[in-house]
């Protein structure tokens, strides 16, 4: 219940969040979709799923495993956009954008608490929480940024490439899911992610000055 406590928040705002930025800049280029939808908004509870959001990232973290999760995606209607083939791409930008910038505030928090995180109870209890913010936002960010669709990355690479190949990387969209399952049981995933994930951690850490080993 305690691990549960820690990560709740930091799961439930980085991947609610991210789907609201891809909604706020669908309807900055041009579609509305998301507005008429009623899915505009920061408001997480107009985010959840309770699969993707509650029940995996629940499951996953008593296991010990990869821990990952995924919000309702807000709907986007690429052809009201005003350049939609790239545009398409700066919307699915927005998501692993946001999540650096979650992560980048979580690491403040953390830069903030770790000179008392091994003394009083609260502080020690948000450290913890800056962790898991900073953990989870990162995942996020570099594991949307695979260029697998239905996965940002995959969506942002579709709008860059030209048009052919553009279209063949498309078509891999409706097994999109099934291959990151087949990673991710494989342990391929974790493999691919790992670099990343520890680059940018270690980018941010050097930023804000923090100093490892984290108290744990």
């Amino acid at each position: 219940m305690v691990q549960l406590s820690v990560w709740a928040l930091p799961v439930l705002f980085a991947v609610t969040v991210h789907e609201a930025a891809h909604g706020y800049t669908a309807q900055w280029l041009g579609d509305d979709t998301a507005a008429r939808a009623g899915r505009l908004s920061l408001n997480p509870v107009r985010h959840i799923d309770p699969l993707g959001t509650i029940a995996v990232p629940a499951l996953l973290l008593l296991l010990g495993g990869f821990l990952f999760g995924w919000a309702k995606p807000v709907p986007v209607d690429f052809r009201r956009l005003k350049r939609p083939k790239r545009d398409m791409a700066v919307v699915a930008f927005a998501g692993p954008a946001v999540n650096l910038i979650m992560a980048a505030g979580w690491t403040l928090v953390l830069s903030l608490t770790q000179a008392v995180a091994g003394g009083e109870m609260t502080a020690h209890f948000f450290h913890q929480m800056a962790i898991a913010g900073v953990t989870i936002n990162v995942i996020l960010m570099v594991l949307n940024l695979l260029p697998l669709p239905p996965l940002d990355g995959g969506r942002i690479a579709v709008g860059l490439l030209p048009m052919r190949p553009a279209s063949w990387l498309a078509r891999v969209e409706p097994y999109g899911l099934l291959i990151l399952i087949a990673l991710m049981l494989t342990g391929v995933l974790m493999k691919v992610l790992i670099g990343p994930f520890v680059f940018v951690q270690a980018v941010l850490f050097w930023l804000f000055s923090i100093q490892l080993p984290l108290v744990p």
